[in-house]
């Protein structure tokens, strides 16, 4: 699917908000470094004058080569003169950068306090890479196309650092690093190795907030990722397929499914499950699987519940191509409600 023209422009106008929120700030950070170096304006006046030499070093180059004659000896502007004069720029420019980095560290400030910060420093805040779309704005137009608002929510507050295990003992306690384990593998591994991941278990054990934690993770790796919970995904595919609308609409939705570099799908079998779901799970995890793009699937169904809910051939796909996590306890939102209720 793609953008109409108002979304596309929403974002672009986002994008140029960002821009001139950092170029403020770094505004500010300019003026608080020259109040405490008064020395450091001078020299960063230094690196404008250098540039403007330079230029005119070479124009007067240039308009001496072109009216040399084919004499021999040394000609100005010759190649290897004009190579002269950008050694000497650089060595020059590269000194005065030393000396910044110097008196901003000297007086207490982080060696890149005068440069530009991004958001995304691949694109710098503009959403393309040269001609291509840069990965935050593939991102961008997942979550305005497919309301990804709950992932946003959910990874506002996530971190595989932030995950307590404290609410799990003996064997749940297991299961749950070996599930911790295998997700950050996950991540680490993403460009190299191709996994799936089927996390199941007990209700409420964390299954959610790993897959949560392991798409912000790859998100802020510049990977694309899609999230849907069961009944919106079935819901989506169910409306692009019997509606009158356009066929370009479920072309363009169908391929963003399969071609998305993580599709997330939470709580598989809360749906109503029928054949239509059973056979569009079929084929969307074959297709994902066939392009070689990571699904992770989180549920409360066991296996064998799976392949009585699904079918054979979804439950020998899963099983056959996915790493299997299964992760057990007590559920920790009940957990949580008593500890506050009674300390």
């Amino acid at each position: 699917m793609s953008l109409n023209k108002d979304q596309y422009d929403n974002i672009m106008a986002d994008y140029a908000r960002i821009r001139d929120r950092h170029r403020r700030e770094l505004e500010k950070r300019r003026t608080q470094a020259y109040a405490r170096i008064p020395a450091l304006q001078k020299l960063e006046e230094q690196t404008p004058a250098l540039a403007v030499d330079q230029l005119r070093r070479r124009l007067r180059s240039s308009a001496g080569s072109s009216g040399s004659g084919s004499g021999a000896g040394s000609i100005p502007g010759a190649p290897a003169d004009r190579k002269d004069q950008k050694t000497s720029f650089r060595e020059t420019a590269a000194q005065i950068t030393a000396r910044r980095i110097r008196l901003l560290t000297e007086n207490g400030f982080p060696a890149d306090y005068l440069e530009m910060k991004w958001d995304c420093p691949d694109c710098r805040d503009t959403g393309y890479i040269g001609r291509e779309k840069c990965h935050c704005l593939k991102q961008r137009e997942i979550s305005v196309l497919y309301n990804q608002s709950r992932l946003e929510t959910l990874a506002a507050g996530a971190d595989f650092s932030l995950l307590s295990e404290k609410y799990y003992t003996g064997e749940d306690l297991d299961r749950f690093r070996n599930a911790l384990r295998v997700c950050r593998i996950f991540v680490e591994q993403f460009d190299t190795v191709h996994r799936n991941l089927y996390l199941y278990g007990t209700v409420g054990t964390g299954k959610t907030m790993l897959s949560v934690c392991t798409a912000k993770a790859l998100i802020e790796k510049g990977r694309s990722v899609l999230y849907f919970s069961a009944a919106s995904l079935f819901d989506r595919l169910a409306d692009c397929t019997f509606s009158s609308g356009s066929r370009d609409g479920l072309r363009g939705f169908l391929d963003d499914l399969y071609t998305c570099d993580l599709l997330i799908i939470d709580d598989l079998g809360t749906e109503f499950t029928n054949a239509f779901v059973a056979s569009q799970l079929f084929t969307c995890i074959s297709e994902r699987e066939l392009n070689r793009h990571s699904t992770i699937i989180s549920t409360n169904l066991s296996l064998r519940e799976l392949q009585a809910r699904y079918s054979d051939r979804v439950f020998s796909r899963i099983t056959s191509t996915y790493e299997i996590c299964k992760i057990t306890g007590k559920d920790i939102r009940l957990q949580r409600r008593r500890r506050g209720r009674y300390g």
